[in-house]
């Protein structure tokens, strides 16, 4: 069965970190940008950050520069999201999804992208 699969989200407090994992079953992530996008209730979905393969470009949203660092983990089909000093407003699902290298750039996930694959969503809540 060919999916991802997303795990670590969880209840943090304000300035916590959070680390998330996006892991591919049935396929190689090697062949694919990973991206990482949330949607908070009443919000349009934001695409916070991508990784590409092919030459490990990396992209992050400004609201999450310097906060988050996406990685591509020691096991090798899986992405890893490292979430730190967690704000209130950093409370959504997350999604990861596999689209082709050519979507994600260093400015940001190409407005038309063709996602192959997605995740089902783990939710992370920051609050005190």
């Amino acid at each position: 069965q060919l999916q991802l699969v997303e795990s670590g989200g969880g209840l943090v407090q304000p300035g916590g970190s959070l680390r998330l994992s996006c892991a591919a079953s049935g396929f190689t992530l090697e062949d694919y940008a990973i991206a990482w996008f949330r949607q908070a209730p009443g919000k349009e979905r934001e695409g916070v950050s991508c990784s590409r393969s092919s030459d490990g470009t990396l992209y992050y949203a400004d609201s999450v520069k310097g906060r988050f660092t996406i990685s591509r983990g020691n096991a090798k089909n899986t992405v890893i999201l490292q979430m730190n000093s967690l704000k209130p407003e950093d409370t959504a699902v997350y999604f990861c999804a596999a689209m082709d290298n050519y979507y994600c750039s260093a400015y940001g996930l190409y407005p038309f992208a063709q996602y192959d694959y997605w995740g089902q969503g783990t939710q992370v809540t920051v609050s005190s």
